[in-house]
C-alpha cells in the first residue's frame, strides 16, 4: 500500500491510503479536507473511486474543491470514465461535481457526454455543463456548440441567465448567428436574453444586469406592438 504523510498534533504520522480514503468521510469538515488534500498529494490511482463517491455527497464547498483537485491529480485513465458514468446519476450534486471536474481535467473523450448534459433539468448541473462544454468543444464545433446553448436563452433568473452568456461569450464570433436567430424568437424573454448576451459579447465590462433589464424592455414593449398591431 502506498503510504502519505499526514501531519496530526504536531507529529508525522504515516497514514495509508485506505486510511485516508475512510478520512474521507470524517464528521469533522477540516479533517476531510485535510484527507482529500492528502490523497491528491499521495496521488494513488486506486484512490478515484472513493474521490468520485465523496463528490456526490460532501456538503462543504471547499472540501469539493480539493476532492476536484485530488481527482486532477491521478491519471486520466483512472478517472474520467469514473466522472462520466456520474452524469447519468440521478444524484443532482454528483452530475454536477462531475461536470466540474470533467472542465478542470480538460481531457475531450469526455465531450459526447458532456455536450448530452447541456439540457440538464437542473439549473446547477446545466451550469456546469456549460462551462464544461465550452472548455472541452473540439476544434471547428464551435457554431454547433453555441446553437445548443443558445437553445437554452432565456430560462432562470438573471444569475443563471448570466452563466449562459458567459459561457457563450467564450466561444467568441462563433455565437453571433446563433443571438441572430435568437433574436427573432417569439418568447420575449429569449429575445432580451440574445440580445443582452450580445452586448456583453461586444463589451465582457458592461454591466449584465443593466443590458438584461434595457433588452427585457425592448423586448416586451415589441411584444406589445405587435400584439396592437395583430388587433387592428
Amino acid at each position: 500500500m502506498v503510504d502519505s504523510r499526514m501531519i496530526e498534533k504536531g507529529e508525522v504520522v504515516a497514514v495509508t491510503t485506505t486510511e485516508l480514503v475512510d478520512a474521507l468521510s470524517a464528521a469533522r469538515a477540516s479533517d476531510r479536507l485535510r484527507a482529500a488534500l492528502e490523497v491528491g498529494t499521495g496521488a494513488d490511482p486506486r484512490a478515484a473511486e472513493a474521490l468520485v463517491a465523496r463528490c456526490a455527497v460532501e456538503p462543504d464547498f471547499f472540501v469539493r474543491d480539493m476532492l476536484t483537485w485530488a481527482l486532477c491529480r491521478l491519471p486520466v485513465d483512472s478517472v474520467v470514465p469514473r466522472l462520466v458514468t456520474e452524469l447519468a446519476s440521478g444524484c443532482t450534486q454528483a452530475r454536477a461535481q462531475a461536470l466540474h471536474t470533467l472542465s478542470k481535467i480538460g481531457d475531450g473523450s469526455a465531450w459526447p457526454a458532456v455536450a448530452e448534459a447541456v439540457h440538464d433539468a437542473d439549473d446547477d448541473v446545466a451550469r456546469s455543463a456549460w462551462r464544461a462544454a465550452v472548455a472541452l468543444v473540439p476544434p471547428g464545433e464551435d457554431a454547433a456548440l453555441a446553437t445548443d446553448l443558445a437553445a437554452e436563452l432565456g430560462r432562470g433568473d438573471r444569475d443563471l441567465q448570466l452563466s449562459l452568456s458567459r459561457a457563450l461569450v467564450t466561444l467568441g464570433e462563433s455565437i453571433l448567428p446563433a443571438l441572430d436567430t435568437a433574436a427573432t424568437s417569439v418568447d420575449a424573454a429569449v429575445r432580451a436574453h440574445a440580445d443582452a448576451t450580445r452586448a456583453l459579447s461586444a463589451d465582457p465590462d458592461s454591466g449584465f444586469a443593466l443590458s438584461l433589464e434595457v433588452a427585457k424592455r425592448v423586448a416586451v414593449a415589441g411584444s406589445d406592438e405587435e400584439q396592437t398591431g395583430a388587433d387592428r
